[in-house]
């Protein structure tokens, strides 16, 4: 069976999927931009999730990624995705930025999630450059998608236009006899 792949220009909280990736902080307990809303949204559950997360493991370091209940979100989970803060590149943020986008589909699998969302993790306040990151992004997923036989579909959301084209220019570029890319 071939996987796929969806872009959708649109609010990742409206998606009904088992995973929703948040652009999360280290502290987990939420923070700017889609993380706000993500907290905002799914209320008191997730966050005590989150504080308990934070209170055993001290949070989440960069690269990582750590799941929660999804409280009132019309999703099963809510995986929190550190992404790098964006140094001009001389602190390893490409390496560490494939690394968030392969742990969180790491805990997809493991609550065995059929379909996940991601958003652009570290692309706002994190200023990591945009293309770079769409890159990264779509090449980490389609390439380890694959390996993972629960996911059978995933759906990078772009709130913003300048995402929504730039991952519309790579992913139609794209021709892998496994995968099915929907735009």
């Amino acid at each position: 069976m071939k996987k796929k792949v969806n872009l959708i220009h649109g609010d990742i909280t409206e998606l009904s999927v088992d995973a929703l990736v948040n652009s999360a902080n280290k502290s987990l307990l939420g923070g700017g931009g889609l993380d706000y809303i993500i907290h905002k949204k799914a209320g008191p559950l997730m966050k005590e999730a989150c504080i308990k997360l934070n209170k055993i493991k001290g949070g989440c370091q960069t690269g990582s990624a750590e799941i929660t209940t999804a409280g009132a979100l019309p999703v099963k989970f809510v995986i929190h995705a550190v992404g790098p803060r964006w140094l001009n590149g001389e602190k390893g943020e490409p390496q560490l930025l494939c690394d968030t986008y392969s742990n969180a589909l790491k805990q997809a699998a493991k609550v065995k999630a059929k379909t996940v969302s991601f958003p652009n993790i570290a692309t706002g306040v994190y200023s990591f450059p945009k293309h770079m990151a769409a890159e990264i992004a779509i090449g980490t997923v389609l390439s380890e998608l694959p390996s993972y036989y629960e996911i059978e579909q995933v759906f990078f959301v772009c709130k913003d236009e300048v995402n929504f084209e730039i991952y519309k220019e790579i992913l139609e570029q794209i021709e892998d006899p496994k995968i099915e890319i929907l735009i």
